[in-house]
């Protein structure tokens, strides 16, 4: 069985700097129930990176 990522979350605003995106566009993901898996810790939105770099692998583009 595989650990756990037990590496810190990454926030809103790293996830906007780590996709390349606006803060917006990790909202409005979150909304519309699309982008990588995120979680409500608190009041904070908060994502493993390896939802992060599973869903980019999954839904990036090949030909970029």
């Amino acid at each position: 069985m595989n650990a756990p990522d037990r590496r810190p979350l990454a926030s809103v605003e790293e996830m906007a700097e780590y996709l390349g995106v606006p803060v917006k566009t990790i909202y409005a993901w979150r909304h519309k129930g699309t982008g990588p898996r995120m979680r409500k810790v608190g009041r904070h939105l908060k994502a493993r990176w390896s939802d992060i770099d599973a869903w980019l692998d999954s839904n990036g583009d090949a030909a970029a």
